[in-house]
């Protein structure tokens, strides 16, 4: 069963990316739990918390945002109970029309399972340090 729960879990998970890769802002909204007590943190910003302060950064992210795409690597999830922990590393391209970007970060989505499903609870995402040469 927890083999189960977690395959759930890493589908959750791709679902958040696929929603933002698509400006789905009515999918992330359906992927994030009900409650008031949500938390985020994006890359380089302050902590978020409250459900209506976390929607309303990632419609902000969607409406400054022409292009982003996210291949995700170091996948791990972890199961207990009602809680899921994945984490993962964001390897991300953006684009503003112009250019394009690229850049890393290492993310924690936790969920907790509501109604049979995985809701988003925690999205925490720090930029991964850059290169360094010896």
């Amino acid at each position: 069963m927890t083999a189960v729960l977690a395959a759930e879990a890493e589908e959750a998970n791709a679902s958040l990316y696929a929603a933002i890769e698509t400006g789905d802002l009515d999918r992330i909204e359906a992927l994030w739990d009900s409650a008031d007590d949500l938390v985020c943190v994006h890359p380089g910003s302050s902590l978020l918390t409250g459900r209506s302060r976390v929607l309303r950064s990632w419609a902000a992210i969607l409406a400054n945002v022409d292009y982003i795409q996210f291949v995700l690597s170091d996948v791990v999830v972890r199961v207990s109970g009602d809680t899921a922990v994945v984490t993962c590393t964001e390897n991300v391209l953006t684009g503003d029309g112009s250019a394009l970007r690229g850049g890393s970060g290492c993310a924690t989505n936790v969920f907790r399972r509501r109604d049979d499903r995985w809701r988003l609870w925690v999205h925490h995402t720090s930029p991964s340090p850059g290169v360094q040469d010896d």
